[in-house]
Formats: structure tokens, sequence, C-alpha cells
């Protein structure tokens, strides 16, 4: 269960090639947090929903490449994303 007084939080990340792992691009909480969320739906981009990843993703410091041991987790999250880019272009 949510608690309702937590305050949201929220994490983007970047990659571009030659990068050797994403990176933090933007971070924060309560108002920054939804702030970010409405950057990213207002540029298309896919927010994705995870308490527990952002949660450990909040500890890595803004410009810094994820952790090794974060790699599977956000490999799926981007192979999500990939999925659902894939679907929303291919004709009905």
């Amino acid at each position: 269960m949510t608690n309702p007084d937590k305050r949201k939080e929220a994490i983007a990340l970047a990659y571009q090639t030659g990068d050797t792992a994403p990176r933090i691009v933007a971070k924060g909480r309560g108002l920054i947090a939804q702030a970010i969320i409405e950057r990213a739906k207002e540029h298309g981009v896919y927010v994705h929903e995870s308490e527990d990843l952002v949660g450990i993703l909040m500890q890595v410091e803004l410009d810094e490449n994820i952790p090794p041991q974060l790699y599977q987790a956000v490999a799926e999250l981007l192979a999500w994303l990939y999925r659902l880019e894939k679907e929303e272009t291919s004709p009905s």
C-alpha cells in the first residue's frame, strides 16, 4: 500500500550512443517530481512507475551513470519502452 503522506519521487534517465550506461539527468521529490513527470509527458516520453527502482536511483548522484547492479532492471525497463513505442508506430 502506498503511504499517502509520502512525497512523490521521480527520476529521468538518458542514454546516448557512446555512453557506458544510462545516467541520471533529473531527479526530485514533490513539486520537482511532478514537474519532471509533466515535462516527460509533454514530450511524449513514457512514464514508468516503480517506487522500488526510483527509491534506489534516488541514491545515485545527478549526472552519474546508473550502477552496474541496476543494469538488468533498467534494461528491462528500456525493453518495455521499446515494446510500447513499437506498438504505437505499427499499423493497426
